[in-house]
This record gives structure tokens, C-alpha cells and sequence, in this order.
């Protein structure tokens, strides 16, 4: 082989390397890291069972899904994931939040206590949208009940969240963080008012929603 033809199958070698080289991938988690924000009310004398959580398929996708404006054009963005699945991240983010702002322990997949009520929590995200560098927007419903008590009287609420968003991906996700923790903060006093109302013997849709 001569040094000509070497060196033409080194730059061809080089070239399409060139060409298959694709940006890092970044992976996002929704779990806040630990701040400043700690329970310190009174221990609650109840636990949750918060059950998987459903939203729209499309936004149940391993990469970040934002919106390039008000028209309905959503863009997914192939570099920028979720560390796991969304109804997953969004789950765990939330029981992790429930416990912290509000002393509140999340026991699905664990046995339940025998001296403290089970409430279960039912989250429904209807929308969790994002505007790169603009803002994002959580809107979502849930349900409260009994997991001892079927036929139990429930409690239905819905909430809408929204807050600034700096540019970049990384500034993006906290913001959506954030949105969790308020989610969080609202279940928790509902679910509290909820069972405060159960024991004082008011109707059971007499809790703030």
C-alpha cells in the first residue's frame, strides 16, 4: 500500500468519525436536592400510599419535551433526558417532597403501620409544560380516600402551578422542580385538612381543596 493511499484511508477513517461524533447526552432528575426546608410541626398521625401517577403519553418520554410557543408545536429534545421514566421522576420527587415540607411518609410498596391511618393519593398530571428559558406550567388533579375503607367517601382536587424559567436545560428542570415541591405543598395540607375534618366528624368534603 502506498504512503498516498494511506494516508487518503486515514482521512476517510477521520472523516466519518467526524460525522458519527453526536452531542453528550445529559440526563435530569426531578428529585430536589436536600435544602433548607424541613418539617417542624407536629408529627402527623397518618402515612399516604401514593399510586403511580398518569399523564399524557406524550409527555411520558424519555427525553424533555418543550414547547416553542403558544401554537401547539412541541419539540423533543433528543440530548436532554429524564434520568428515568417521567410518572416515575415525578413520583418519587413528589413522595420525597411530601415527607419533607410536610413530615407526611409515602408507604407504597411497603407494609402499612398498624396504628396510623393509610390515605392513598391518586395524582392525575394533565400538563407539565415547558417554554425554554420562559416558564413552565404544571396543571394536575388528584384524589383523596381511605386504602382501608372501600366505598370510602373521596376528596377530588385539581391545581395549577407556574414559575419563571432561566435559559439552558439545566435552569429549565429546576424550575420544574420547584412546580413539584409546590404540588407537594398543596397534597400535603389537603390531605392534613382532610383528615383533621375525618376526626372531628365533619363530612368528608368539607377540607379545602
Amino acid at each position: 500500500m502506498t504512503r498516498s493511499i494511506r494516508i487518503t484511508l486515514l482521512l476517510l477513517t477521520l472523516g466519518v468519525a467526524a460525522c458519527t461524533t453526536s452531542a453528550p447526552v445529559r440526563h435530569y432528575t426531578l428529585l430536589h436536592p436536600p435544602g433548607d426546608v424541613r418539617h417542624e410541626g407536629p408529627p402527623v398521625d397518618f402515612v399516604v400510599e401514593l399510586l403511580p401517577v398518569t399523564l399524557p403519553d406524550y409527555l411520558n418520554q424519555p427525553q424533555l419535551v418543550v414547547r416553542q410557543d403558544d401554537n401547539g408545536l412541541l419539540v423533543v429534545v433528543d440530548d436532554e433526558r429524564w434520568l428515568g421514566a417521567l410518572d416515575e421522576e415525578i413520583r418519587n420527587a413528589l413522595s420525597a417532597q411530601l415527607l419533607e415540607r410536610s413530615g407526611i411518609q409515602d408507604v407504597a410498596g411497603l407494609s402499612w403501620p398498624n396504628d396510623r391511618e393509610v390515605i392513598r393519593v391518586k395524582l392525575q398530571v394533565r400538563r407539565f409544560d415547558a417554554w425554554p428559558g420562559k416558564r413552565v406550567q404544571l396543571d394536575a388533579g388528584w384524589t383523596l380516600g381511605y386504602a382501608r375503607e372501600s366505598g370510602e367517601a373521596r376528596l377530588v382536587c385539581r391545581g395549577r402551578f407556574e414559575a419563571p424559567a432561566a435559559a439552558g436545560y439545566p435552569a429549565l428542570v429546576q424550575a420544574q422542580q420547584l412546580l413539584i415541591a409546590a404540588l407537594a405543598g398543596r397534597i400535603g395540607q389537603d390531605v392534613t385538612a382532610w383528615s383533621a375534618a375525618r376526626k372531628s366528624g365533619r363530612p368528608a368534603g368539607s377540607a379545602p381543596c
